[in-house]
């Protein structure tokens, strides 16, 4: 769990603790750059090979989770090691991968290509959106956090029982909550970089991640109901 933000004495340690911000900050925008790179390439080995148009259902679900928090675990333990960096990077080639089967459906519509350019625009949008608001906002958010983290519990179980009601409108009243849900938790993450509350770039670099990656695949599945015939 991210530690709250640590308070600084006096003699100058302003001045250290905000080139300490800057510099996690800094290095979180590179390498959240960087980590797009993998993304791209496993959700285009994904669609061009097919290798997960076989995960649905359950089976997809399971496989997705299993495989997420063991690379989140796996990062966790490495986060100020030298393998924390690469396992990152394989961290978002699998997502990129899993993410395939979804991107798959939405091109094969006649319209799929701009959905998909119009899903990036609007998670770009988000977040420059809440980068700018993690810099004016001066309340605490971590007690937030745990609220929101509540929020995603609750929206995995609903994705679980959507797996036997199979409803297009309950996805989309889940896959609109994900896109609040995930918003503010993007916000947060980015709030505590700013307040000096992480000091691993890693781990500060996967939680954005991960706010991205749900809000640009909840992004698509609005779309992607919207634009079904």
């Amino acid at each position: 769990m991210n530690q709250p933000a640590q308070s600084w004495g006096r003699f100058g340690s302003t001045t250290v603790s905000a080139q300490q911000r800057n510099r996690v900050l800094r290095n979180t925008y590179w390498l959240l750059a960087l980590s797009m790179l993998p993304t791209v390439l496993g959700a285009w080995v994904g669609v061009a090979t097919g290798i997960t148009a076989s995960l649905g259902g359950m089976t997809g679900l399971v496989v997705f989770l299993a495989g997420a928090f063991g690379f989140m675990y796996a990062i966790h333990k490495t986060k100020d090691s030298a393998l924390g960096v690469p396992l990152l990077l394989a961290f978002t080639f699998f997502m990129g991968l899993m993410l395939s089967r979804l991107l798959a459906m939405v091109l094969g519509m006649q319209n799929g290509t701009s959905l998909v350019m119009t899903a990036f625009a609007g998670t770009a949008g988000v977040f420059v959106v809440m980068s700018s608001l993690s810099t004016v906002i001066k309340r605490d958010l971590e007690g937030l956090g745990k609220w929101l983290f509540m929020g995603v519990l609750v929206l995995i179980v609903g994705m679980v029982i959507n797996i036997f009601v199979g409803s297009p409108i309950w996805m989309a009243a889940l896959s609109t909550m994900a896109i609040g849900l995930f918003s503010a938790l993007l916000l947060v993450d980015l709030k505590r970089i700013v307040d000096g509350g992480e000091t691993n770039y890693i781990m500060a670099t996967m939680g954005i991640y991960l706010s991205l990656f749900n809000i640009f695949q909840s992004l698509l599945i609005l779309l992607g109901l919207m634009g079904d015939e």
